[in-house]
């Protein structure tokens, strides 16, 4: 090691802002170094099995696998180091000074303010090794890649204040070695004792054996090491054995999470196939969730050895928010993804964690009600895609849907289709459904009117995937799903035959009105006709395709419209007959415009021209005032004309009531001196 061969480099922003926080910001929780610089070793440990295994080599051809802490009191370090794969000088400059591998920016944009909280985040984000800074002045971190030669290792130092130095060394073994230069204050943590109670408190459950040297106290000979987890695999103990705290740690150390997992499977099935399952699901979404390429939480272990993460062979994409391991004894330690993709054993297991999964959210969902429905608002729209991409269990995903509907107490998704239909009402044959942009739009809108005057509840749709989920899943226990907002209105049993009649009627009568408000409108709609689904709004559109619904439309279309909208008009508003009375009104064609936009509005899609259509209004609206202004002073000057001609004794020569109040004083004055 020479000056000659070390560089300077800058952090990124973002990590300089990470460590910032760590220095002075996560103090109080600064025991989870110890946390994170273990789970990190641990990982590279597994990286290095699977790479060696790959190649049909001996992970332990140099030695078991382990990780080691240690510390120096008098020169006030602690060490962590690992035998595993290590990293080559671009691999260190690309894993800790670059945002990329960091995942730093998703933390900031995850961070709440709360101390205690804001460090749970730090291993879901992938940002741990910055938490070294905690404690410590300076790091220190010394490594070589498996595979390199010795005179390939690196050393990386920084005192965490915006720069650090890299350097090659001569490293004789594969691995990492982190040095922390421990800050004033921080003696406490330079004690076996103390160590080995945070390595029990986080770290028990690690399947690799961690290190310490002994107490004098324990030491049969020189230099010896003692186990201070109980580095077994977890899953692989008898389930009586482990308690829900052991479960709970397990979890968050193979996720990231801190907060508690809402409910796990543990299953071991033995027969043809023998394989063990320790399956979680979380109390919140992952933060990349909705990323397209997605990290998968589930690790194919073969035999207690790490093989790979899954890439979509052992856990379909809408349970992508499963965590756990899936430990196989049937599968080659070389076994590659091509091998899973095409394994019989491989497609056993996956149907089998599946039936778990939904069996466990079943349960859940009977049991602990208050917990499914938090489980429901973080991944009940993932959950959901499963009604469209899993034939084989989509009646029972189904079953698991919740979602709000017009009988909803609040703004949740609080109705299964099991709930619907055992409250239908008498007549009806349909589970009815509404699909907006957004559940205020929906709650407004003018399709549930005649639903609502019925008393028929309507479920209100308002995830993307909802428009995939009805096209299908057509029909639910024999119920035919049918949307409010799609083709005619369709009541059923719920009309009955005097309100049919008078739609048939009130069709007749408004058949002059509908051909003018079709020719008015052009191309802009497929129809106008007359509707019963309204009661106090004018008009509205509906979508006239057979098998399309109005928001799908709009989405693969992105104009806001189904490809063949029909107006609907109310017979019974106001508006609508006053329209119908005029057949010769000029001012036809910007009735059936504004008409026509409202409802566009109402529908929760976009007007082409929107200043058009104000300025529109705005004339009809004055028109309108000027109508009634009109009318107003013909009939005042009408009343005054009539009260003229008249006199005070009326048409009849009998004295009008106004008459009466001027003359009855002087009447009274001339009687009195007559009584006397």
């Amino acid at each position: 090691m020479t000056p000659q061969n070390q560089e300077t480099f800058g952090f990124q922003a973002e990590v300089v802002q990470l460590l910032d926080l760590m220095i002075n910001s996560l103090y109080s929780n600064k025991e989870i170094f110890l946390r994170e610089l273990i789970s990190n070793a641990s990982d590279a440990i597994d990286r290095l099995r699977l790479e060696l295994l790959s190649g049909g080599e001996d992970p332990e051809a140099e030695g078991p696998l382990r990780i080691r802490v240690g510390y120096d009191s008098d020169a006030r370090t602690i060490t962590v180091a690992d035998n595993g794969i290590g990293m080559s000088r671009a691999e260190v400059i690309e894993h800790i000074g670059t945002i990329a591998k960091s995942g730093t920016r998703e933390f900031f944009q995850a961070l709440t303010g709360d101390q205690r909280k804001d460090a749970t985040l730090i291993g879901q984000f992938g940002v741990g090794f910055y938490s070294s800074f905690i404690v410590a002045e300076r790091v220190e971190l010394t490594t070589r890649r498996a595979g390199l030669p010795p005179d390939q290792g690196v050393r990386w130092a920084s005192d965490g204040r915006g720069e650090y130095t890299l350097e090659s060394v001569e490293q004789p073994s594969r691995g990492t070695t982190i040095v922390l230069h421990l800050r004033e204050g921080e003696d406490d943590l330079l004690s076996g004792f103390r160590l080995r109670s945070i390595i029990q408190k986080y770290s028990d459950h690690i399947s690799l054996p961690i290190l310490m040297p002994a107490e004098k106290a324990d030491q049969t000979g020189p230099d010896q090491d003692q186990a201070v987890n109980q580095a077994s695999a977890l899953w692989a103990r008898p389930k009586n054995e482990i308690s829900d705290q052991d479960y709970i740690d397990f979890y968050r150390h193979i996720s990231g999470d801190y907060a508690d997992p809402l409910t796990w499977v543990h299953s071991k099935i033995e027969g043809t196939y023998e394989y063990t399952l320790l399956l979680y699901i979380g109390s919140h979404a992952p933060y990349d969730l909705w990323v397209r390429d997605w990290s998968r939480g589930v690790r194919l272990h073969v035999r207690r050895i790490f093989i790979m993460e899954d890439s979509g062979q052992l856990m379909p994409r809408y349970l992508r928010f499963i965590r756990g391991v899936i430990d196989s004894a049937d599968l080659p330690l070389n076994v590659s993804r091509e091998l899973l993709q095409g394994s019989r054993v491989v497609d056993r297991i996956r149907s089998s964690a599946v039936k778990k999964v939904l069996q466990q959210l079943k349960e859940l969902s009977e049991k602990e009600p208050d917990k499914y429905a938090t489980f429901w608002k973080e991944f009940g729209a993932v959950l959901k895609e499963g009604i469209v991409e899993d034939f084989g269990n989509r009646d029972e995903i189904a079953r698991l849907a919740r979602f709000t509907s017009t009988k909803s107490p609040a703004a949740q998704a609080d109705v299964s289709l099991g709930d619907y239909v055992t409250r239908m009402k008498e007549g009806q044959e349909k589970i009815y459904y509404l699909i907006a942009p957004t559940l205020a739009a929906a709650t407004t809108s003018p399709h549930l009117e005649a639903f609502r005057a019925k008393g028929a509840e309507v479920l209100l749709l308002t995830d993307v995937v909802d428009n995939f989920v009805v096209t299908s899943l057509r029909e639910f226990e024999g119920k035919r799903l049918q949307s409010v907002a799609q083709g005619q209105a369709d009541l059923g049993d719920l009309e009955d035959e005097a309100e049919k009649a008078a739609h048939d009627q009130a069709s007749t009568e408004f058949s002059g009105l509908l051909s003018r408000l079709k020719e008015a409108l052009g191309g802009q709609v497929w129809d106008v006709r007359v509707t019963s689904r309204l009661t106090t709004s004018p008009a509205c559109l509906v979508a006239n395709e057979a098998e399309t619904d109005v928001s799908l439309a709009m989405r693969l279309r992105g104009s806001g419209l189904p490809s063949q909208p029909v107006l609907e008009i109310n017979p019974a508003h106001p508006l609508v007959e006053r329209l119908n009375r005029r057949p010769d009104d000029p001012r036809l064609a910007d009735w059936a415009s504004v008409l026509f936009n409202e409802a566009v509005l109402t529908l929760g899609a976009r007007i082409d021209d929107p200043a058009a259509f104000v300025t529109r209004l705005n004339d009809l609206l004055t028109t309108l005032t000027g109508e009634e202004g009109a009318a107003g002073e013909e009939e005042v000057a009408g009343e005054e004309e009539a009260a003229g001609d008249q006199g005070p004794m009326g048409a009849q020569g009998m004295a009008t009531p106004e008459a009466e109040e001027v003359a009855t004083p002087e009447a009274e004055e001339v009687a009195e001196p007559e009584a006397d």
